[in-house]
């Protein structure tokens, strides 16, 4: 399993939990984004930098995921990719994404999309308080419990 960062978004107080993550249990860590990431020297840890544009770095983490990766992104219509891979995602909040609930949550982004088109302001979501730092950081340990402590480790290469 590996874990992929929709980077270009992610909060930094996110990637620094991810970091911690990657370099205890040692699982593949990669940040994609169209811009310059700093990250830290680990084995675990690397940075894909893509062009600038639409879609170009979701697109990227879809091309390089595998069933049972793990995505971490806001981005709705990525997380259902993801899914539609069988993979899976978490967003910044700590709130994992899954078959049961993604299509309910296109709908609403679809439906918000439509007020903003249609001259409707909406506003965005609220910035990211200590207590979703909180819910992220138990909702990866979860996961990664689950996922990661299970895989077989190959000491000779990331697995």
């Amino acid at each position: 399993m590996k874990i992929w960062v929709d980077a270009d978004a992610c909060p930094v107080v996110i990637k620094e939990i991810l970091f911690k993550a990657a370099q205890r249990l040692q699982v593949p860590l990669t940040l994609v984004a169209n811009r310059p990431v700093r990250i830290p020297p680990s084995p675990w840890i690397a940075f894909v930098q893509v062009k600038a544009g639409l879609d170009v770095a979701d697109n990227e983490i879809v091309t390089r995921l595998v069933a049972g990766d793990l995505v971490i992104t806001a981005d709705i219509p990525l997380a259902a990719e993801v899914i539609a891979k069988e993979a899976h995602a978490i967003n910044p909040r700590g709130q994992l994404y899954s078959a049961d609930n993604i299509r309910e949550r296109l709908s609403m982004r679809d439906f918000m999309d439509s007020l903003r088109v249609g001259g409707i302001e909406t506003g965005g979501p609220p910035p990211l308080a200590a207590n979703d730092k909180q819910a992220f950081a138990n909702q990866l340990d979860r996961f990664l419990t689950r996922h990661a402590g299970s895989r077989k480790k190959d000491p000779g290469r990331p697995a």
